[in-house]
């Protein structure tokens, strides 16, 4: 690997004046699966000069059904982080389902990431936030936005939030994009998950589907109300992806949209 964006990870990348970015695989599929798509996030993360953390999961589990691939679990899918870490220089994220899995994934990655699902959990976010780490809280798909104050509350004021849709009916998400505007409000960074708010929940034959083509107009739209990041799962053949394949983009469209999503951010913020 020789693409190290070779630079310390801290909270300047966070503060809202340049772009930063959430990248990667639904799940760890496969360590060569994850190096090769890290390779490439490093490649245009040094390239364009934006911060681009590597997401990916170890354990799904809050899958629609039983029979749906869950990934490599803990022990060896926080190895395969540390691999992508050592190997591109990037940060890296992962989720976690339950508090006992606080402590040795704080080890490896730079973000803890709460669920949406999870997001009121009150034991979870207390030791996720004891860890001194970042914590990046999604929006309960049931949540209002206004509400996740008491989550940054149980965790601590190193947070970040996600927006991800909210629930309108069965299988079927809407973006509220007022919910970006009231979150900054509770004073911290606020971050657009274009991919699974195209999520169709359930929405498949025992699994989510989901509207792909919309991933990159939403995501064009959050810049326009002021949101710090984006969050997009990425994979080089979407359609073979063993998680969330119908919202995950291409990483060739993921580059080709890179330097449009900065240049965006930019203009946007010149007019403050």
């Amino acid at each position: 690997m020789g693409s190290n964006v070779n630079y310390p990870f801290n909270q300047n990348d966070l503060d809202g004046q340049s772009l930063f970015l959430i990248a990667g695989p639904c799940v760890i599929e496969s360590e060569q699966l994850c190096l090769s798509i890290a390779e490439n996030l490093a490649q245009l993360s040094q390239k364009h000069q934006v911060t681009i953390i590597f997401k990916s999961s170890y354990d799904k589990a809050n899958r629609t059904s039983l029979s749906s691939f869950r990934g490599p679990g803990r022990e060896e899918g926080l190895k395969i982080l540390q691999k992508v870490k050592d190997q591109t220089g990037l940060p890296v994220l992962t989720d976690i389902h339950t508090p006992d899995e606080t402590e040795p994934v704080a080890r490896v990655v730079d973000i803890i990431q709460i669920p949406a699902f999870l997001c009121r959990q009150t034991d979870l976010l207390v030791k996720a936030g004891a860890t001194g780490k970042y914590v990046n809280i999604k929006k309960g798909q049931f949540m209002a936005p206004q509400d996740m104050r008491f989550a940054i509350e149980k965790a601590g004021n190193k947070c970040l939030l996600t927006e991800r849709g909210t629930f309108f009916g069965y299988n079927r998400l809407v973006v509220d994009f007022s919910a970006i505007h009231t979150m900054k409000e509770l004073g911290v960074p606020v971050i657009f998950d274009a991919t699974h708010s195209v999520q169709s929940p359930g929405g498949g034959d025992g699994y989510s589907s989901g509207n792909r083509e919309m991933i990159i107009p939403l995501a064009f739209a959050a810049i326009c109300q002021n949101v710090n990041g984006l969050f997009f799962e990425v994979h080089p053949e979407p359609n073979k992806a063993l998680c969330d394949k119908d919202n995950s983009i291409s990483l060739s469209d993921f580059e080709k949209n890179l330097p449009r999503f900065i240049e965006l951010f930019e203009r946007i913020r010149s007019w403050e």
